[in-house]
């Protein structure tokens, strides 16, 4: 099983694909090209540099060819007033009596240091087709679990962020 991808995820690799094909490859080959005829190989430190940036664009390409194809789509299937992808949701810890907001979305996009959280994490998992006011039990394993409270539920697209770079 692939990663959980949505459909505006998998039309950004591809989008990159394309674009590491027509213009990136095109570059690095006659960086390559130029390195090479300023001589003696073994010594050349611009044949190196460019030989390893050429390799790490096809190695990026591939990567994001073998995410495409065993990706699974995910597609939100959440009601407008319960918890779904992109949403941005504002939950209360009742243990430390603390609020935090958590974005929702694919496992690639997540960033745990920004509260941006995959869901297919323990509070994702969890929080997913949820209401405003549910109290929620986030199983972190099997000894171990915490209770929330949504208390906001912002709904946004994938089109109206700016995507970091998978």
């Amino acid at each position: 099983m692939g990663h959980q991808l949505t459909r505006q995820d998998i039309q950004k690799m591809k989008d990159e694909i394309q674009h590491r094909k027509l213009v990136v490859r095109k570059q690095a080959l006659e960086d390559v090209k130029e390195a090479r005829a300023h001589g003696d190989l073994s010594e050349n430190f611009e044949y190196k540099a460019a030989k390893k940036f050429k390799n790490q664009n096809e190695s990026r390409i591939r990567y994001l060819e073998r995410m495409i194809r065993n990706a699974e789509v995910f597609e939100d299937q959440s009601a407008e007033d319960e918890v779904g992808m992109n949403n941005t949701v504002t939950v209360y810890f009742e243990d430390d009596q603390e609020e935090e907001i958590f974005k929702i979305v694919t496992t690639v996009r997540g960033d745990s240091l920004n509260n941006i959280i995959s869901i297919e994490s323990p509070i994702g998992k969890a929080l997913l087709g949820h209401k405003v006011g549910d109290r929620v039990h986030i199983k972190v394993n099997d000894s171990y679990g915490y209770d929330v409270v949504i208390r906001k539920i912002e709904k946004t697209t994938d089109e109206s962020e700016k995507i970091q770079r998978f």
